[in-house]
């Protein structure tokens, strides 16, 4: 498994709700990462599981 770090901006639809969160996952792919990333941010923002949540910036993989 790969370590992936993300460090940018969260959105809810086209509304911006967090300008820089920063969080990092083990994952097997980067689509993976960006799953776990998303829950990760939900679950520490006290959002529904299914709320609609991107991250548009780059998930970095750490080597």
């Amino acid at each position: 498994m790969n370590r992936y770090t993300y460090d940018g901006p969260v959105m809810s639809f086209e509304n911006c709700v967090d300008n820089r969160w920063k969080g990092q996952t083990n994952a097997v792919s980067e689509k993976k990462a960006r799953c776990n990333l998303t829950y990760q941010w939900k679950k520490e923002n006290n959002y529904m599981v299914n709320a609609k949540i991107t991250l548009p910036g780059k998930i970095r993989l750490v080597e």
